[in-house]
């Protein structure tokens, strides 16, 4: 009689898993440097002096000064389940990664997946050539299937019975089919370029139209050499604000992961790696300010104060209550003062106090958005803020007072003595503040209702009635010229 089998007993080889974009759609040494970045800036100071003494050696010292939370990682969740499926036949699995074993560990036991654990220790940089030979001393030549992602894995699948290429192109599946036997293959449908567009947020230059503004109120439109000037600030300021975008985005990579929108970000959700990041950071803020230089030097004065003052809120001050609103209603107001700046057009203290008020209502109307979110969820704190569910009636009142302040100031200015100078009839322009107190009033009422879905400035760009509000607003100056 023959023996029955016992089904409980494996009878599949080891399956050894990468960790770093192949289990997650990220890399840990990245998210390492992301997490410094936010907890202690200076210290990355010290990362070339760490790097210098090997990778191993790096990603040891990160591990000591970071923590990362396992749970909120961007995972590649159909090679997970697959995972679930093979251990669920009994499957050893081990987790073989280049990350430091501090931080593979935790990730391994959120999981609840694998057998073993195989990493670095701050000597052995377990990657390439060297998994490859600690996976072949433990389980023999073509003794274990390897899942993989990158073309550093090539290294390890000669070793391998089988390879499993996860999160990566049908030319990597090749190549790897020219080192051993090709099983499951999870390929990735994504595109890093549409990825990286999408970090840009191209949809947030409209903002920096703001620079225009000098350009219309002192009537210099027909002026070709102004509007050639105005528009290359236009870009430098894209730029430079695509930087602090990516920036942002890398240093709020756990609360982006946290909130129910935002962790579709490119970075948040490991469609675009973290290191793409660290690179566009630098090079479009050098593209920025090389292009302020060939219009001025003051103007590049104004650019880099812009940087870091937003540099500042995304680091450390929008976490703290108010000033987090004050400085970005100040941003948007640099925007203003770039515009007199670089087009040379002389400065209008009207203009830029009526900026400093509209401003910061829409800064308070982007808060109260959160914190009324927040309430309809029952939750208490915001995530990476200064506030609680218990803030929202006091914001609502601070928003709404800002907004009527704008068009108190837009009133005392018709009887100002500047604006005779560029109005033939300027009491015709009190016609704007009734259109100015509707315009507040209704955006502060969609907000209340739930019914503004996007940034406050962005929502204006995108409703037909604030362009019919902004069309009478022109009609209105337009009529106090005389012409």
């Amino acid at each position: 009689m023959l023996p029955v089998p016992d089904t409980a007993r494996p009878t599949q080889v080891p399956l050894a898993v990468d960790l770093d974009g192949t289990l997650i759609k990220t890399d840990l040494l990245w998210e390492s440097l992301a997490a410094l970045l936010r907890r202690n800036p200076v210290a990355l100071l010290q990362v070339p002096f760490w790097w210098a003494r090997g990778r191993a050696y790096l990603k040891q010292q990160l591990a000591a000064r970071v923590q990362l939370h396992p749970a909120t990682l961007p995972y590649h969740e159909e090679f997970l389940t697959w995972l679930k499926a093979q251990k669920a036949t009994g499957r050893k699995l081990i987790l073989a990664t280049a990350s430091d074993l501090e931080m593979a560990k935790p990730v391994a036991a959120h999981l609840g997946l694998f057998d073993e654990v195989m990493a670095s220790d701050g000597k052995t940089n377990l990657r390439a050539d060297a998994k490859r030979a600690a996976l072949t001393k433990k389980f023999g030549a073509r003794g274990f299937d390897y899942a993989g992602n990158s073309t550093v894995d090539l290294a390890v699948w000669p070793g391998a019975r089988e390879a499993v290429v996860v999160n990566a192109g049908a030319r990597l599946a090749a190549q790897a089919a020219a080192r051993t036997k090709v099983g499951r293959t999870f390929l990735s449908p994504a595109s890093p370029r549409n990825a990286f567009w999408r970090c840009l947020r191209p949809h947030q230059w409209i903002k920096n139209l703001i620079i225009f503004v000098p350009v219309l109120t002192a009537h210099q439109l027909g002026d070709r050499a102004v509007l050639t000037t105005a528009a290359l600030a236009f870009v430098a300021f894209c730029l430079c604000a695509s930087s602090v975008y990516t920036l942002n985005d890398l240093v709020d990579l756990d609360a982006d992961r946290h909130h129910a929108t935002k962790r579709q970000r490119p970075f948040a959700a490991g469609e675009l790696p973290l290191s793409v990041g660290f690179i566009a950071v630098p090079v479009l803020l050098a593209a920025s300010l090389g292009l302020a230089l060939s219009l001025s030097a003051a103007f590049a004065a104004v650019l880099a104060g812009y940087f870091f003052a937003a540099l500042g809120y995304s680091l450390r001050l929008k976490q703290v209550a108010i000033l987090d609103v004050f400085v970005l209603a100040g941003l948007y107001t640099l925007r203003l003062v770039a515009g007199h700046v670089a087009t040379g057009i002389a400065w209008s203290a009207w203009l830029l106090m009526f900026s400093m008020f509209i401003f910061l209502s829409l800064a308070l109307m982007k808060r109260f958005q959160e914190l009324h979110s927040l309430r309809q969820q029952n939750q208490h704190a915001a995530k990476g803020r200064g506030y609680t569910a218990q803030d929202l009636e006091l914001v609502t009142t601070l928003g709404l007072v800002s907004g009527f302040l704008a068009v108190l100031v837009l009133a005392l200015y018709v009887n100002s003595e500047q604006v005779v100078k560029l109005y033939a009839h300027p009491t015709r322009l009190l016609l704007v503040c009734p259109l100015m107190l509707y315009w507040v009033s209704r955006v502060w009422f969609l907000a209340h209702r739930g019914q503004m879905h996007d940034d406050p400035t962005a929502f204006a760009f995108k409703d037909g009635v604030s362009y019919v509000i902004a069309g009478l607003t022109l009609a209105a100056m337009w009529l106090a010229t005389g012409i």
